[in-house]
């Protein structure tokens, strides 16, 4: 099915992630209303396209609210008063990316917005199509909610920040892009397997 076989061709979700990234390569117990500000122009930036085709997608509008009301906060509170967001930053970000996602596949998988972009609308209510996009929803979903986790880990356990901040998150996230990659392709082939044994 060549509709089902161009969601690996779909880089755009990467893009809709970005603001989320940067966000957390930044952000820390001093620079998150740097992050904030940062991953708010990415995230506006790189929606721009989208805006005028009038085409908004659900992981775009997130970034740009969450990191706007992030941003005004910054500039309303004073530092007392965000002690609180300082320390719970990064695991509020992921915390917030990861319900979506997961709120989405009860209604749109949020990667179907992206993978209709390279899809002909003729399979965007195909079985495959579906089904790809649920399990791709799903395993980022899964990514985001163990980041939250492990920085929310990380907030209390001394010594392994780093360890649960960065190198097993980059991990994970290093394994969701290849498998967001190589899945489509891999679940076309053993769904034409099937249906030539049939």
């Amino acid at each position: 099915m060549a509709g089902s076989g161009s969601v690996k061709r779909t880089g755009n979700v990467f893009f809709g992630f970005a603001p989320w990234i940067v966000f957390d390569v930044v952000a820390g117990p001093s620079t998150w209303e740097y992050a904030a500000l940062a991953a708010l122009l990415t995230s506006i930036v790189l929606s721009l396209g989208d805006m005028r085709r009038g085409s908004f997608k659900i992981l775009e509008a997130t970034g740009i609210i969450f990191f706007a009301v992030l941003s005004l906060l910054a500039l309303a509170l004073d530092r007392h008063e965000l002690i609180w967001l300082e320390t719970y930053a990064q695991t509020l970000a992921n915390g917030v990316i990861a319900l979506v996602s997961l709120v989405s596949l009860a209604f749109v998988p949020f990667t179907t917005q992206y993978a209709r972009e390279s899809t002909p609308r003729e399979y965007w209510d195909s079985p495959t199509f579906r089904h790809i996009n649920f399990v791709l929803t799903a395993v980022w979903s899964a990514v985001f909610a163990a980041t939250a986790v492990l920085g929310l880990f990380a907030v209390h356990t001394k010594g392994t920040s780093d360890w649960l901040n960065w190198v097993i998150p980059v991990a994970l996230l290093v394994l969701a892009v290849r498998f967001t990659e190589r899945y489509p392709d891999q679940y076309k082939a053993k769904q034409d397997a099937e249906r030539a044994v049939v």
